[in-house]
């Protein structure tokens, strides 16, 4: 099936009023190229990804946005390891609360799930070796910890072959710890102690967080939110911790968790390095990317790309085990527009060169499976004209 793409250019007051929504704007009025925009679209629909929704920020305003059919912009989204930069925030918050620091000792706040032999390196596994995922562990342990029943036990059962600091593994085991220590020290899971801190500060509302038999958010995975909350979320980071004119997260923890604490693959040759966004450095529990940008990632396509030159914030969820080739579009197309100059004035509804332009972007499944044109969950990509919010069925 074809989906229907549509620039549209509305001042819509009625959603506009609405508090709990991100400002929106215009490609155009925010330096940005609506044609880079649509180019994107039209490279998306003939790659192999499958996007689920996407959505674009400057300046601190929604520029672009879109949902593929059947996503829509009300329905949560599984986030897998995007939640694990949600985890690290929590952390930080306990950190500016002076409740822990992230040179304290891991074994220091479960002294009755220790092993019988206590080894060098697990006395000096720090709570930052858990964020760089630089644990010493010679490969992830997430999937023996998880079959237990004392998931803190298993982990610090686990061999730490290499000294803590100096070796990166991806580790999402090390991303429980960090939940289960931040629900030790507040006696709240990190869902709840994050609630007043982050999420309502933010409008994030309505989402939920797996845990774990002994009742403690999953930390590395399990989060489920919406396309909009990933963007407020990218949006503070970019702010660095300011929201709506308040400090809610320090700065300094904003800069602590989105720069290179620890590289990948240091002997990798320049040549991968040049071509890899998983090469640029880790940071607590970030990824540092090409051209000068950290995100939030999670599989197959889940990210919060925050391009601090750009002042820009770009959104996806999919279902793209092609992670790098998701990312690759975005570069070709996306960060051009953000350096465009001189971009023409956005056309208006009705006018000439206002533009339907048709591609297919139903998911795959709808590709093949949908028998209709007229569903109401087919995506729409706007520029809002006129600073406004748009107001629509569509989704």
């Amino acid at each position: 099936m074809r989906a229907t793409i549509l620039f549209l250019f509305l001042s819509i007051q009625l959603f506009a009023q609405k508090t709990n929504v991100l400002p929106r704007s215009t490609p155009e009025a925010e330096g940005v190229s609506s044609q880079g925009i649509l180019d994107f679209l039209d490279a998306a629909a003939k790659s192999n990804h499958e996007f689920h929704s996407i959505m674009i920020l400057r300046h601190g305003k929604v520029i672009a946005e879109g949902w593929w059919n059947p996503y829509r912009r009300d329905l949560k989204h599984t986030m897998y390891s995007v939640s694990k930069s949600f985890t690290a925030t929590a952390v930080g918050f306990a950190v500016a609360e002076k409740r822990l620091t992230v040179n304290d000792k891991v074994i220091s706040f479960f002294p009755d799930d220790l092993p019988a032999n206590v080894s060098p390196n697990l006395a000096e596994l720090r709570i930052k070796d858990l964020l760089s995922m630089s644990v010493g562990h010679q490969r992830d342990p997430t999937g023996p910890v998880v079959v237990e029943k004392n998931w803190v036990e298993a982990f610090l059962q686990m061999p730490i072959p290499h000294q803590p600091g100096t070796k990166f593994v991806y580790n999402s085991a090390a991303t429980f710890m960090l939940s289960a220590i931040v629900q030790k020290v507040t006696g709240q899971k990190i869902m709840d102690y994050l609630k007043p801190r982050l999420f309502d500060p933010l409008g994030i509302e309505g989402i939920d967080w797996e845990v774990n038999p002994q009742g403690i958010n999953v930390g590395g995975w399990g989060l489920r939110l919406k396309t909009e909350d990933m963007a407020r979320f990218g949006q503070l980071f970019l702010q660095k911790g300011m929201w709506q004119g308040k400090q809610i997260l320090p700065a300094a923890w904003v800069e602590e968790a989105s720069t290179m604490k620890i590289m990948q693959d240091p002997s990798a040759p320049q040549t991968r390095k040049d071509s890899s966004d998983w090469l640029q450095g880790y940071g607590y529990q970030m990824w540092r990317s090409r051209h000068n940008s950290y995100r939030g990632d999670g599989a197959n396509g889940q990210f919060i790309l925050v391009l601090p030159e750009q002042d820009a914030v770009i959104i996806t969820t999919a279902e793209a085990p092609d992670m790098q080739g998701e990312l690759n579009l975005i570069w070709e197309h996306l960060l051009p527009a953000f350096q465009a100059k001189n971009s023409p004035p956005s056309p208006k509804a009705g006018e000439p060169g206002f533009k339907t332009f048709q591609s297919g972007l139903a998911t795959p499944r709808q590709k093949y499976h949908s028998s209709t044109t007229s569903y109401a969950g087919w995506p729409h990509f706007w520029g809002h004209y006129g600073g406004k919010n748009p107001g629509t069925g569509a989704f």
